[in-house]
């Protein structure tokens, strides 16, 4: 299974549902440059010049609407660099309209707030656009209170859209964020299907295999030991395909208690002598399944690696051992990969895992809860 992919960021914001409802209400407020085109119609002394400012007027238009995916893509040291060539572009209108070309500016301060920059930056700069509005009006139309209309509209709408630019950022951003959890939930998902099938299928497998060799010693010797050990191989071949089924679905549990029985099974087919607690009550509640994952990898490599004689079993309040008499900690048992998966487990449970040589002579394997 491929981990989901990405979500996109910077100008994959476009693909976003707040941003396509942005460039909607951008399309819609090009209407407000008619009254530029208007004065732009009136003021040109023929009709190619009106044609002229009419098109300066779509490119304007166009320009803005590009502007803003432009920004982003642009780095952010310099992405002022934008709003500033559309600041620059409406001048070409001046010819046209003089300073009523302030009325375009409007467009200029959204683009700085939907630039994504700092707030320090995105504020001096819409607050630095107003107070220019504001003086090139008073020093064309005189310093009335009517003048204050115009730079308190730029300065509104451009702080408006300056949160509305962030808000979509976060939202991309906490898209992405989600997207990347739910790869590494179905990542890690896929790594403990992968490691319940190896530990389930590894220790069942291995006590079939060792079963299906003493029914083949015994046949000639034995018919009747023979036929009971090709049965239970037949039981235990049932019992690993419900637990495989039973992990693929997600609610398969480990009890230390029919761990213990399996584990004398599997031992006493080996020809390993088993030394068990008779009681689990030592256990905390809380550890029992954790133990039983214990017990199962542990005698799955005793009976895999060992070469023993005895395989011994300690529950102690805090510990729990695995131990036998063998050839000690070999390469093949420290490369396991079941015990890797078991010292995954345990650490994810807050618990402390070593290997090591026991008191026997042989392996030992030492759960700390």
């Amino acid at each position: 299974m491929d981990a989901a992919p990405s979500r996109p960021t910077g100008p994959g914001i476009l693909l976003s549902q707040s941003a396509r409802r942005w460039y909607f209400g951008a399309v819609i407020s090009l209407i407000w440059l008619l009254n530029i085109g208007q004065d732009v119609v009136e003021k040109s002394d023929s009709a190619a010049s009106a044609v002229a400012g009419i098109a300066l007027i779509v490119v304007f238009a166009l320009a803005f609407l590009v502007s803003v995916p432009l920004s982003w893509a642009t780095p952010r040291r310099f992405r002022m660099l934008v709003p500033a060539a559309l600041l620059a572009l409406s001048f070409s209108l001046f010819p046209w309209v003089g300073w009523n070309v302030i009325a375009s500016w409007t467009y200029v301060g959204v683009l700085v707030g939907m630039s994504i920059l700092s707030w320090r930056v995105a504020f001096s700069a819409i607050i630095g656009l107003g107070a220019a509005a504001l003086v090139a009006a008073g020093a064309t139309w005189g310093w009335t209170s009517d003048i204050l209309l115009l730079p308190a509209i730029i300065v509104s709408i451009s702080l408006m859209m300056a949160a509305f630019g962030r808000t979509t950022a976060a939202m991309t951003q906490l898209r992405n964020t989600q997207a990347q959890l739910e790869a590494l939930a179905v990542e890690r998902e896929r790594n403990r299907l992968g490691r319940d099938l190896h530990d389930i299928l590894g220790h069942s497998l291995t006590v079939i295999t060792v079963k299906a060799e003493l029914a083949g010693r015994l046949l000639d010797v034995d018919p009747a030991r023979a036929r009971t050990e090709i049965a239970e191989v037949e039981e235990l071949a049932r019992g690993a395909l419900a637990d495989v089924r039973a992990t693929a679905a997600g609610f398969r549990g480990v009890n230390v208690s029919g761990e213990l029985a399996a584990a004398r099974s599997a031992l006493d087919a080996a020809g390993i002598a088993a030394d068990l607690p008779s009681s689990t009550d030592v256990v905390p509640a809380d550890r029992r399944e954790l133990a039983g994952w214990v017990v199962r990898e542990g005698v799955t490599n005793v009976v895999r690696h060992s070469g023993a004689t005895l395989c011994r079993i300690v529950f102690r309040p805090r510990e729990i051992e695995v131990a036998d008499d063998g050839v000690g900690p070999s390469a093949a048992a420290a490369s396991s990969s079941g015990l890797a998966g078991l010292r995954e487990r345990v650490e994810s449970s807050g618990a402390r895992m070593s290997v090591g040589r026991s008191d026997l002579g042989g392996f030992s394997l030492k759960v700390m809860l």
